[in-house]
């Protein structure tokens, strides 16, 4: 236990004491650590996850396995990460001139550490990136909550949380407390082998997506035909691979330029702030899609199907939902697989869009690249109002970093409010709005309502603003 609890304060002593290389200092964004087995589609997501690197801290980036890839096994090299490292070194410079809260490489470089790799769901040895995890989540120094991604399997994870039960059991409630899961399906069988028994009744907030799938490799049987534009290979060399830098020039498009798979970056796209307040709940959507409480606090994807039973154990690709209905045989209607992959796909554009925006901070001045508008309401954001009532909604204080032009879109979220029927927003097109709370609505059922805001730059970037209206 000595030497193991040397192992782990020695970086702490580190922290405290100073670092040589440029830490981001600690404010108000999210803390995340991610853990990736490296696949072809953890390349990709990692390009976007760097160009959106000012909006978090990053506590670790750590390589794991997974069902899919490990030593010996389709494995990508323990030192997979270093020529998208290297290749964000090169265009570093430019992103400062639009975010100076970009880390440097050695910063990142500090922060990627190899994780649990040699087999499948091997959980046994403690390494570095487990070291890593424990590190963090023991730290009291900070108390925000931080957001730990499963890319690949969470054995690297679950051996971190096996180190700190069998060092530190007295702190495993507040361990627990502070920790945050979004798993890409279950890519090893630790979760439910290890974490889920031991960690159960602390409570860990875990996300469990399947709706991926709409960026990932079936992204053609998922994405409407009016969005698939948007992955296609003239839309993606225009955008990002060509003429955008070295990151952007390393993301690996298939040949003629289609996008590929990007099935780890909802894991990601969730804490992005947009101004969606989905950290607040997984049930209110966002960027990396919208989840149902199915079990403990573990939320799935919600399925549209009557009586659906998910599974008691693993949710991954032999029983996840949307990857079963995109498989010959299924007996899934289109309008079915539509509404599950609709919490993901119905951002597309804004979000490649935003996508398109960051390649261009790659190598574009401030003045000649676009930024996302400031959407700021007039009024609370958490409202509370009678049946038959009309709401005033304002987002006057809503700005453009670029002096762009605006539109503003105010339209009802229904599947992340409980009210079961449609409302009336009355001059939904402009900066002031009216909602008519409908007289048929019951105390304690919400409204959400999402002020929709993009500018006319080039790419256009759409920011949002969230107010959930509460009957009394």
């Amino acid at each position: 236990m000595k030497r193991i609890f040397l192992a782990l304060s020695l970086p702490l002593i580190i922290l405290l004491c100073g670092t040589p290389f440029q830490a981001v200092a600690q404010d108000d964004r999210t803390r995340v650590i991610v853990t990736s087995d490296g696949e072809i589609d953890d390349e990709c997501s990692l390009v976007r996850f760097l160009l959106y690197s000012n909006e978090w801290d990053i506590e670790g980036i750590i390589t794991s396995s997974s069902q899919y890839h490990w030593h010996g096994h389709k494995w990508a090299g323990d030192d997979w990460m270093e020529p998208t490292l290297n290749a964000y070194a090169e265009v570093y410079p430019n992103l400062l001139k639009h975010d100076k809260r970009y880390p440097s490489p050695e910063f990142l470089r500090s922060r990627t550490y190899l994780g649990n790799v040699e087999t499948e769901g091997e959980m046994d040895k403690v390494t570095k990136g487990s070291q890593r995890i424990v590190e963090v989540l023991l730290d009291n120094a900070d108390k925000r909550p931080v957001w730990i991604q499963a890319w690949g399997g969470t054995n690297t994870i679950a051996r971190a949380l096996k180190t700190i039960e069998e060092t530190y059991p007295e702190r495993m409630a507040e361990v627990a407390d502070k920790m945050r899961l979004f798993l890409i399906w279950e890519q090893d069988s630790t979760y439910q082998a290890y974490i889920r028994p031991h960690w159960k009744k602390y409570n860990i907030k875990t996300i469990i997506s399947d709706q991926f799938e709409a960026i990932a490799y079936r992204w053609k049987m998922v994405q409407p035909d009016y969005m698939q534009k948007y992955y296609e290979g003239a839309w993606m060399k225009e955008n990002i691979l060509q003429n955008h830098g070295a990151l952007c020039g390393s993301y690996k498009a298939h040949d003629n330029g289609d996008f590929r798979s990007e099935g780890d970056s909802p894991a990601f796209l969730h804490t992005i702030n947009v101004g969606l307040r989905n950290l607040e709940n997984p049930s209110w959507g966002g960027w990396g899609g919208r989840y149902v409480l199915v079990r403990e606090n573990t939320w799935l994807d919600p399925v549209p199907v009557e009586g659906y039973k998910y599974p008691e154990g693993r949710w991954y690709g032999d029983n996840g939902w949307g990857r079963c209905s995109l498989r010959p045989g299924s007996t899934a209607t289109d309008e079915q697989r539509s509404a599950y992959f609709k919490p993901m796909w119905r951002w597309s554009i804004a979000m490649q869009n935003d996508f398109a925006a960051r390649a261009d901070w790659c190598v574009k001045s401030y003045a000649d690249a676009n930024h996302q508008p400031v959407v700021v309401l007039a009024h609370s954001a958490d409202i509370k109002a009678k049946p038959g009532s009309k709401v005033s909604l304002s987002a006057a204080g809503t700005s453009d970093p670029d002096g762009d032009s605006l539109t503003f879109s105010w339209w009802q979220y229904a599947e992340a409010g409980t009210y079961p029927g449609s409302v009336d927003i009355s001059d939904s097109g402009s900066v002031n709005a009216m909602l008519t709370v409908p007289a048929d609505a019951k105390s304690g059922q919400t409204i959400h309502v999402v002020c929709e805001v993009t500018d006319n730059g080039t790419p256009r970037l759409t920011r949002y603003a969230r107010v959930v209206v509460t009957v009394k």
